[in-house]
């Protein structure tokens, strides 16, 4: 194929009716085809970053990166220039992707050839088109303006798809400049939710449907997946974005002072309040309240706040006065709040008000493909921490961490991947790269062997069945009670991990003769 026809080629797919990101898989693959290389990628600029949307011969974890332009002499070049740029194959300057092909062994393969360029669209740059090479003369007698031809159409695909989407989620602001549009669509996608798989894609979803209203959210979920984000990522996409979000930690709450904190009081209601003073609906009025372990508010404190959400009122603790406050409630709870209505320990008329949409998180081993993204992710994020070189994850220890059960979920991921890089860099001179082994994560990832096993053995063939009608039964009794175990005998967990309202998992359990 010459340029003609693979410029030709680009625009077709360019213009096909495909999302965005298989636009974006096209593209990396014809510059691939014009340009032989190990790996190629698309990033677009957020702030001072480089935030990966496409890439090809890389390693899984690189999506979970950002290349700060700081701290990445050569991205930082690619940047400033006005077209593209070869960089000579004995250059000095840190590769970004070192370490990062697909196909490293584990020894840290540097990069030797390197070119970029930037994406702009007027004088406006939105991101950076690259292609490494492990050979350093991969990219001699290289077409520069088929290249520069490649970035044009990459930027106006990039801006146009923004563009799209912003458009699609705020018809009513069309009058807004670009600019604006992409950082709305930013805020949207919640910069710090990473995963690609089909049930993290189902949760943005719910996300982006339920913050177009003003509904009251209770998410739930295991400790450590993440609730915060999520109750985050409602607000920052809904309507009230610019107003507050006040945090509150209800398990950090004393019975006494409780009521004060959210509604305020007046000066001499009780011992120490020597002043009024305003509660965290007050300061949050037009904006969100977020109130994390929900399950932990003392009863004493629940009709006020179901009066609140109820009638929109408040009253301070000493006060006889009501205000009228315009808050979006948002809660978070790792408890079965039916379980807890059912012992008394929670009002059923404040749980039915709070779950009027509910958010469930699933657990980390739930999205395990995910779990490389989000270690290149943490290890990004200590690398900066700690001031160290590149931090680069061993084929194996990544295979290990998909393995592991995380019962402590991200949380855990993230204080087991600053432990172990803490510990891989205390015999590594300053600067250099940090290799994260698999040996180096402990005993409780030696059963990664096992599952990688598992996961390749043969399937264990299926009873013979002439029956279709009671093999799909006996396959259902088997999901639900593998589900049910998973969750430890809860029937509502299990009901919400499987997609089904809790009644309707009933229903069937009992046409099974599992109930």
């Amino acid at each position: 194929m010459n340029q003609l026809d693979v410029l030709v080629s680009v625009a077709t797919d360019l213009t096909a009716a495909l999302s965005s990101e298989q636009r974006h898989r096209r593209l990396i693959s014809a510059l691939r085809r014009v340009i032989q290389c190990d790996a190629a990628a698309l990033l677009r600029l957020e702030g001072q970053e480089l935030v990966p949307i496409a890439a090809q011969g890389l390693s899984a974890d690189t999506m979970g990166r950002r290349f700060s332009l700081k701290q990445q002499p050569r991205l930082e070049i690619i940047c400033r220039s006005d077209g593209p740029v070869m960089f000579p194959s004995d250059s000095e300057l840190p590769d970004p992707y070192d370490g990062l092909l697909s196909n490293d062994d584990g020894s840290f393969k540097r990069i030797h050839a390197c070119l970029g360029c930037p994406l702009r669209i007027g004088d406006e740059l939105i991101g950076a088109l690259t292609a490494d090479s492990a050979q350093p003369n991969a990219f001699e007698g290289i077409d520069m303006g088929l290249l520069s031809a490649l970035a044009a159409m990459a930027a106006a695909e990039m801006r146009t798809t923004h563009l799209i989407e912003a458009l699609e989620h705020s018809t009513e602001r069309q009058g807004l400049i670009a600019r604006d549009l992409m950082r709305d669509v930013q805020l949207r996608q919640g910069r710090e939710m990473i995963g690609t798989t089909a049930i993290m894609q189902r949760l943005r979803k719910e996300i982006e449907l339920v913050a177009r209203s003003d509904f009251t959210v209770l998410i739930t979920g295991e400790t450590g997946v993440g609730k915060e984000l999520v109750a985050r990522a409602v607000h920052a996409a809904s309507e009230r974005r610019t107003e507050p979000m006040l945090y509150v930690n209800c398990a950090a709450l004393p019975e006494t002072l409780a009521e004060s904190e959210l509604f305020g009081h007046v000066r001499g209601a009780f011992t120490g309040a020597i002043s009024d003073r305003a509660g965290k609906f007050e300061v949050a009025d037009s904006g969100t309240i977020f109130l994390d372990e929900i399950g932990e508010l003392p009863l004493s404190v629940q009709p006020k706040l179901l009066r609140a959400i109820q009638q929109g009122e408040i009253q301070r603790v000493g006060s006889d006065k009501l205000m009228k406050v315009d808050v979006r409630l948002v809660t978070a709870t790792n408890r079965d709040l039916e379980h807890e209505v059912k012992r008394g320990r929670f009002r059923a008329d404040l749980y039915h008000r709070l779950n009027v949409y509910p958010l469930h998180v699933p657990p980390l081993r739930e999205h395990a493909d995910d779990i490389p993204l989000i270690a290149g992710y943490f290890c990004d994020l200590m690398r900066s921490r700690l001031g160290l070189g590149p931090v680069r994850l061993d084929s194996e220890a990544v295979e290990a961490l998909k393995c592991y059960s995380w019962p402590g979920n991200v949380r855990e991921l993230e204080n087991v991947l600053s432990r172990v890089t803490l510990k891989a860099s205390s015999n590594v001179i300053r600067g250099d790269p940090v290799i994260i082994m698999k040996s180096i994560l402990g005993p409780d990832f030696t059963s990664g062997e096992s599952c990688r096993q598992a996961a390749h053995s043969p399937p264990t063939q299926a009873p013979s069945m002439t029956n279709l009608k009671e093999a799909t039964r006996e396959f259902q009794r088997s999901l639900i009670l593998r589900m049910l175990a998973e969750h430890k005998g809860n029937w509502s967990a299990t009901a919400r991990s499987m997609g089904m309202h809790r009644s309707n998992l009933h229903h069937l359990a009992v046409r099974l003769g599992l109930k």
